[in-house]
């Protein structure tokens, strides 16, 4: 069954989730709301017993395993919430030679045992037991995807393509950008001037990470000021502070720490802002490095908070110290 996140989100509040969910899209962000929204149904203190996260990029998450903690009973309270997340590992895996990347998925190609213990979870659910997969993608032809599309509520967040495939309404993107823009400038307690939503709009074009990303900055830039105009924007989304915005994050996501240093020193000496730079970085680890490698994050927390409090209180270079916060955040 085909649902939105609004529509999710309503049964939640009516106390009515369904046992089955899978979250798909490119839209980082709102994938990771929904699927906290969900998580929300159990108790903050019950959550360490009723509460599992599972990463299918760990070798011993199994559809088994997945099938093992969804049949497990709910501790203290009356449900039992299990997320799997990076869950295209599952959905999308990768063919083996290029004849099978060719080939057309049929239900003959699918892996037999593990696979078949979560279709057969997947038919006859766990009342009490809400089930959540979120994936970049899946495929489509594939047995498994046929019978969640059959037994689950597939969520799709596509952020300002509406769908995956197909020629997107530019007009309508257009307008969804906008009001995602005016919305966000709101929430922080601010105005913007029209042509300067508009501009923020057509340089994200459908990429909604671009979109979420350059408002951040944004916001960051024009702390403190009522109204945003279109100057402001004009200094965010130059050619020149455009051509490679997320570069330090997208190698420190590498690991490559020489590479992420390069493009640090290339930013600040293009005039880059360290409190932007931080606040890049602050993104980086509450919006991706959360969903991909969690275990790291009380560490790059600490790491971002100490810069922040250095960078305030003059405590050194600030080239030096983002150097140590970038080498902090690229070891593994």
């Amino acid at each position: 069954m085909q649902s939105t996140p609004q529509a999710v989100r309503k049964q939640l509040a009516q106390g009515k989730p369904d046992p089955v969910y899978v979250i798909i899209g490119d839209d980082d962000v709102e994938m990771s709301r929904l699927a906290t929204d969900i998580s929300a149904l159990i108790e903050d203190e019950l959550r360490a017993f009723n509460l599992e996260r599972m990463y299918a990029t760990d070798k011993s998450v199994t559809p088994a395993a997945i099938v093992e903690s969804a049949r497990t009973f709910p501790m203290l309270g009356d449900r039992r919430v299990v997320v799997v997340l990076r869950a295209e590992r599952l959905l999308k895996p990768k063919r083996r030679g290029k004849a099978a990347e060719e080939a057309i998925a049929t239900e003959d190609d699918e892996p037999a045992g593990d696979v078949e213990v979560l279709e057969a979870y997947l038919k006859e659910p766990e009342s009490r037991t809400t089930l959540v997969f979120v994936a970049a993608d899946v495929d489509r032809t594939r047995r498994l995807y046929k019978t969640l599309h059959k037994q689950a509520t597939i969520v799709e967040c596509w952020g300002l393509r509406g769908v995956k495939d197909g020629k997107p309404d530019l007009r309508q993107v257009a307008r969804v950008a906008e009001t995602l823009v005016r919305q966000a400038v709101t929430d922080a307690g601010q105005q913007i001037d029209s042509r300067a939503s508009r501009l923020i709009a057509e340089r994200a074009g459908t990429d909604i990470a671009t979109l979420r990303g350059d408002v951040e900055r944004l916001l960051l830039y024009s702390a403190g000021k009522p109204k945003i105009e279109l100057k402001d924007v004009q200094e965010i989304v130059s050619d020149e502070t455009a051509q490679d915005d997320w570069a330090v994050t997208t190698a420190i996501q590498r690991g490559d720490t020489a590479e992420a240093l390069r493009q640090l020193g290339l930013a600040l000496e293009s005039g880059g802002v360290p409190y932007m730079i931080l606040g890049q970085l602050g993104w980086f680890v509450r919006e991706k490095l959360s969903m991909s490698d969690p275990r790291r994050v009380p560490a790059a927390v600490d790491a971002l908070f100490r810069t922040d409090i250095d960078l305030k209180s003059s405590g050194g270079d600030p080239r030096v110290l983002l150097e140590r916060l970038v080498v902090e955040l690229s070891s593994r």
